[in-house]
């Protein structure tokens, strides 16, 4: 450590001292408070300023080539990283920002041994008067070294002059705004390949977990932007009309409860709206006992979901979703067709749906099925209820290919449905049940 950066650290811890005065902090005055802070702050970024040089030396001594020969190593750590995190208790994350942003602001020499400026000194400049957090450091340092590729030295430099004094200050929303904002700048041409990437990388996971539903989602900008536009407006509304409510009729929802719930009003809408295309699979089919719904005591359930529902739950579920009692076949649906329609109805998959409930072969949610001929339609085979089938499209070539049967036995939404398997499987051919009697069987 170099005695610049020892007396840095010593004039901070003077501040410091002098800002508290070595008082407990429910002993400082507001104003006092915050120049503790402040002072902090400084001395938070001298120490980390004063031991960046000394990270970017350690992973220097273990560079990968040195083999056995590394410093960490030798010291029983495989990486440099692993090094620094163990004996600062650092963060991974935290280990690693020091030894980039240390390794590009320290000095250079080159094969001849001439002396060189540091890969970013404006950077470095801003590091040394600590002015600079090693959060901001590294990020800055992350934006130059993607561009330095794509754009010229000269205009880099100054953009890393205006950001350096910029970030100061900052919030990290705020730097990263405007860190995304100066690459779009230096870089229009990798505006439209980033988001085609990040579209690419797109995701939405929905699972369940001790009795809830979890969702973990990642969108590219214009597919988030729809989202994110109707939670704000959700959310902002309601934090408006509370403004004017006094407290015992304010909405007392957190933030974060709101943005849940106006995603899942979104969600119930679309399920009820008849001009939004969201298919049959889309509905919600409730499973409850008469008696339990008119009583509000008991549990129901819901197709797809293991968990159970309170019927109390359900009965408002049944209110802001429009839930309606449904008789199979009612509205005068006709549910066998013949030959006279090749495609199975919305009506015939619900009560197909009531039967299977779900992919009769692996048991996936209805939402993923279809209706299937169990004699094929080109084979004479019929559009009726006694010959429809859900299945997943796995399953559904899974039974075509390796030659599986399939036996209805009974009438409507109470038969039974077997599987056959062929004689390479099964010699004896031994009929297989449904998933959902399989989950019946074993309740």
């Amino acid at each position: 450590m170099d005695i610049e950066g020892l007396t840095g650290i010593a004039q901070a811890l003077a501040v410091l001292e002098a800002a508290g005065g070595g008082r407990a902090p429910e002993a400082l005055s507001p104003g006092e408070l915050l120049q503790v802070n402040a002072a902090f702050g400084a001395l938070k970024r001298q120490v980390d300023a004063a031991f960046m040089p000394v990270a970017a030396e350690i992973a220097r001594q273990s560079r990968v080539e040195l083999g056995k020969d590394s410093l960490a190593k030798k010291q029983g750590f495989r990486t440099p990283v692993a090094l620094i995190q163990a004996t600062t208790g650092s963060s991974v994350g935290e280990a690693i920002k020091l030894v980039q942003v240390g390794e590009a602001t320290a000095p250079r020499t080159t094969l001849t041994g001439e002396a060189l400026p540091a890969r970013h000194p404006h950077v470095a400049a801003g590091v040394a008067s600590s002015d600079l957090s090693i959060t901001s450091s590294h990020a800055i340092v992350s934006l130059l070294d993607r561009l330095a590729a794509r754009v010229d030295a000269a205009v880099l430099d100054e953009a890393e002059r205006q950001l350096v004094q910029r970030a100061p200050g900052l919030r990290a929303d705020e730097l990263s705004r405007l860190l995304t904002h100066a690459e779009a700048i230096l870089d229009p041409d990798g505006v439209e390949p980033r988001h085609e990437e990040q579209r690419a990388k797109r995701f939405l996971e929905v699972f369940e977990r001790d009795g809830a539903i979890h969702l973990n989602a990642v969108y590219d900008i214009a597919s988030g932007a729809p989202i994110k536009a109707f939670i704000d407006g959700r959310v902002s509304s309601t934090l408006l009309s509370n403004e004017n409510r006094d407290d015992a009729t304010r909405d007392e929802r957190s933030v974060r409860q709101l943005r849940a719930d106006a995603l899942s009003d979104l969600c119930a809408h679309g399920i009820a709206c008849d001009g939004i295309p969201s298919g049959v699979g889309a509905a919600i089919v409730v499973r409850v006992t008469l008696e339990e719904l008119q009583s509000g005591v008991g549990t129901a359930s819901i197709d797809g979901i293991e968990a159970p529902l309170p019927v109390s739950a359900l009965r408002r579920l049944a209110c802001e979703v429009g839930v309606i009692p449904w008789v199979m076949g009612g509205d005068s649906e006709v549910l066998d067709w013949g030959r006279v329609k090749r495609s199975f109805t919305a009506a015939q998959k619900r009560a197909i749906a009531e039967r299977d409930r779900g992919c009769a072969c692996c048991g996936a949610s209805v939402a993923w099925t279809h209706v299937h001929h169990i004699e094929w339609w080109c084979h004479g085979g019929t559009t009726d209820l006694s010959n429809g089938l859900l299945l997943c499209s796995a399953c559904h070539h899974r039974l075509h290919d390796d030659g599986w049967g399939v036996r209805i036995e009974g009438i409507g939404v109470a038969a039974t449905v077997w599987f056959i398997p062929p004689p390479w499987i099964d010699a004896d051919r031994t009929p297989r049940p449904s998933a959902s009697r399989l989950r019946t069987l074993a309740a």
